[in-house]
């Protein structure tokens, strides 16, 4: 079946093009409080789990032992514009784990910003793996294989031991079925497994409740959710959705962007996890949704409500800065979640 319509771009009167997709809504007993589109469609979660993937080096004693700061762990689940304080902090957790960044797997990439662009090349200088936007998420790896013993080379490998209990993690996590079926390679080497939206919200609605999970897990993921609110421009950088909206809203929404039009998202006061995936991919959907999302939901306030319009009702300008149409929520998402 066709995923429905979420959101539209207007130009005008009229509607030019639009995004499909599909969305869930799960609460901590697991029940499906929302849906709409295909929600038991697998679909790869890409970056919006890394949550998940930064859990051996919590579980493991890995930080602890290493003394990475809440600023460091929140960068082990960020996918960050490679600016001079995301290099600094991967390259502060691969030191206190007694590593350099010839350790990361993940490959070189441009920054994403400009500024940051210009400066290596006024340096004459090449991005390296530190600059990639996974780099942090790699770091923390790097941390967990020292820590718990494991080969260093190659532990971007399906098969690698930190690879095969990620895994554990995401098929207990989310109790779906991860085969070879369902497995890519991320962007950044790591396997990426394909996972229904609906069980992808059912893991993030277990990051919010902590429901369904031994207590130490529940602690970690906890404390994983914590430092991402506290150190939010480590998770993604600047003028971005997921720092932005962290650092307006604190510990009340974790969010987190992944590859390809993905979206998650915790709510802890809820007990609410949510998943988004835009057919298309497109970024500017999946951010117009999860801000719809956040309006029903989270919002308390006009000035809540303001802040976020910037996403869920964003204007499509002109190139001399006039309005002329409008990325806003579909119809049909309005009125559902309008019956939440």
């Amino acid at each position: 079946m066709a995923n429905p319509v979420l959101v539209e771009i207007t130009r005008g009167p009229r509607v030019e093009s639009f995004h499909r997709g599909s969305i869930a809504i799960v609460d901590a007993d697991g029940e499906v409080r929302l849906g709409l589109g295909d929600v038991a469609a697998p679909v790869f979660p890409r970056s919006a789990i890394k949550i998940f993937q930064a859990l051996p080096l919590v579980e493991s004693g890995a930080a602890d032992r290493a003394g990475l700061s809440d600023a460091e762990l929140a960068l082990a689940c960020s996918s960050h514009n490679g600016e001079e304080g995301h290099v600094a902090a991967a390259r502060s957790i691969l030191a206190k784990s007694g590593a350099t960044e010839r350790a990361l797997e993940c490959g070189p990439q441009w920054p994403a910003l400009g500024p940051d662009q210009d400066r290596l090349r006024r340096d004459h200088a090449q991005p390296s793996a530190l600059h990639n936007n996974c780099s942090g998420k790699h770091a923390g790896f790097v941390c967990a294989v020292k820590h718990l013993g494991y080969p260093l080379e190659g532990y971007v490998r399906e098969d690698h031991p930190l690879q095969v209990q990620i895994h554990a993690i995401l098929t207990e996590l989310t109790g779906a079925s991860l085969g070879a079926d369902v497995c890519g390679i991320d962007g950044c080497s790591i396997p990426t497994w394909a996972i229904p939206v609906e069980r992808l919200a059912a893991a993030f609605a277990k990051v919010a409740s902590g429901s369904d999970l031994a207590p130490g897990r529940a602690a970690a993921l906890k404390r994983l959710r914590k430092a991402c609110a506290a150190h939010p421009f480590e998770v993604a950088g600047t003028d971005r959705f997921c720092t932005d909206v962290m650092g307006h809203f604190g510990a009340v929404a974790y969010v987190k962007t992944g590859a390809e039009g993905v979206y998650c998202a915790a709510l802890p006061d809820l007990g609410l996890g949510v998943a988004i995936k835009i057919d298309d991919g497109a970024t500017r959907g999946s951010e117009a949704v999860i801000a719809a999302v956040l309006q029903t939901l989270v919002a308390r306030s006009s000035e809540d409500r303001s802040f976020l319009d910037r996403w869920a009702r964003q204007p499509v300008e002109t190139r001399r800065g006039v309005v002329a149409g409008t990325i806003r929520p579909a119809d049909s998402l309005a009125e559902a979640l309008a019956g939440l």
